[in-house]
């Protein structure tokens, strides 16, 4: 078992190595992108609150709203104007609606009938009432993700009307009202989040994940910035290691590699954590994809449907463990599968999100995986808004029925792939955002010089 496993691990690098020397275009790939990205825009767009404009944090199991994916809708509206899904027009009004709706929320140190406090926003709110839900945290990330959403409508929506001036005028109010230096809670890295009944959140935002974007928001801030130390900081605590072959910035989810990337184009422009590598954060996600498209090729744990085609671990939803027959396994519900150096989670659910968010940095293994899936699966992973959230073909239910595939669309899973489809077509989001300035004066408040940085007043 052990020499089928090296013989797997050679046959896995020598397809990495093949497949990194094809060309794969939008232009040759146009017919299914455009159907994807068309499918995927209806989710956003379609599931809104009629009343709220939020986005649910899952559909079509009722949910409260998730900040980060009205973030990502907001965005997606977009990608719809410039696709000629909508108009210009239809989408100004949803994201005016959107913004005014979030202005209107109260702030506070409340427990209760409260959607927010120091500009940030709880991780979930109510659909309609837009007020936190349960007992969750105010989440920094999260409040990151829906400011790069609104920051990226900002920008685009730059016309001289009511509608657009009234969107600009909003953004603005948004993003300056965050105070991420309160977030900092006296050090010099951000904390997760905040409980009004108890405090700051012990978990700080260290190592390399999803949380760059939100490092350069607070840095280019300019009302409640946090200085370059915290970058700094938060470099100190990389992990640079070797996995399948891939050196680079290990963490294990490929959401981590994606999500600041969906908004930022760091291709060609360094931080000094960066050029002490030799690398840029791009070409990082780059090896990351690659890394977990070995792992899962060589399946170490023989997991079934695992291949070339059928790859991609992340944090998405899962089967769970009620009324399996698989005796050994220990499938989970929702979390954060992944595989890196130092960390490995991996019940054999695959979730579409993991090709569909890397597609500018591996379009030669991405797209092939996505069509396959869609191919050879069907309407089990693919519905009504594109891809259902993920699927376990290793399943065994105590019925003699084999593979589960998720009832549910996530908003935050949905997002990368039409944000990163329109990157990869022309460069639509990070174009967009190039041209705001708080992105800009936080790459460079980081250090990061280089590529379209360089004519940056």
């Amino acid at each position: 078992m052990k020499y089928l496993k090296v013989v797997a691990l050679v046959m896995a690098l020598l397809v990495v190595q093949a497949c990194s020397k094809q060309k794969v275009t939008y232009e040759n790939k146009k017919a299914f992108l455009d159907t994807l990205s068309k499918d995927t825009f209806g989710f956003f767009w379609e599931t809104a609150d009629s009343v709220s404009a939020q986005i649910p944090d899952r559909w079509p199991t009722k949910s409260f709203s998730s900040i980060a994916a009205t973030g990502f809708g907001l965005t997606s509206y977009i990608i719809g104007v410039e696709k000629g899904f909508v108009t210009r027009q239809e989408a100004a009004n949803r994201v005016l609606k959107t913004l005014l709706f979030l202005k209107s929320l109260p702030q506070g140190e409340q427990a209760v009938d409260i959607a927010g406090h120091k500009g940030f926003f709880y991780h979930f709110i109510d659909m309609r009432t837009g007020m936190r839900f349960q007992q969750v945290e105010l989440s920094t990330i999260d409040t990151a993700l829906l400011m790069a959403g609104i920051l990226s409508c900002q920008s685009y929506f730059d016309g001289t009307n009511q509608i657009e001036n009234s969107i600009r005028e909003i953004a603005d109010f948004l993003y300056q009202r965050v105070e991420w230096d309160w977030a900092l809670n006296g050090e010099k890295t951000l904390s997760m989040g905040w409980h009004p009944e108890k405090g700051f959140i012990e978990a700080r935002w260290k190592g390399y994940n999803e949380a760059m974007l939100l490092y350069v928001l607070a840095l280019g801030s300019p009302t409640h910035t946090i200085e370059k130390e915290s970058w700094d900081a938060w470099t100190s605590t990389y992990q640079w290691a070797n996995y399948f072959n891939q050196e680079h910035i290990n963490f294990g989810p490929l959401f981590g590699h994606q999500y600041s990337h969906m908004y930022i184009d760091f291709r060609g422009i360094q931080d000094a954590y960066a050029k002490s590598k030799n690398i840029d954060y791009f070409e990082n996600s780059k090896r990351a994809t690659y890394a977990n498209y070995a792992y899962c090729v060589v399946n170490p744990a023989d997991y079934a449907g695992y291949g070339k085609y059928q790859w991609g671990l992340t944090a998405c939803d899962g089967p769970g463990n009620q009324n399996k027959t698989n005796p050994n396994i220990a499938f989970m519900g929702y979390g954060a599968r992944g595989a890196a150096q130092y960390y490995v989670v991996d019940d054999g659910t695959l979730a579409p999100t993991a090709a569909g968010g890397s597609i500018p940095f591996a379009p030669e293994i991405c797209i092939p995986a996505l069509e396959k899936m869609k191919e050879n699966l069907g309407e089990k992973v693919y519905k009504q808004y594109g891809f259902i959230d993920a699927f376990n073909l290793s399943i065994e239910y105590n019925d003699g029925t084999k593979g589960w595939f998720d009832v549910d669309y996530l908003g935050i899973d949905q997002g990368p792939i039409i944000i990163q489809a329109a990157n990869f077509e022309n460069e639509l989001v990070w174009n967009v955002m190039k041209k705001n300035k708080c992105i800009k004066n936080g790459l460079l408040k980081a250090g990061f010089t280089g590529g379209w940085l360089t004519n940056t007043k």
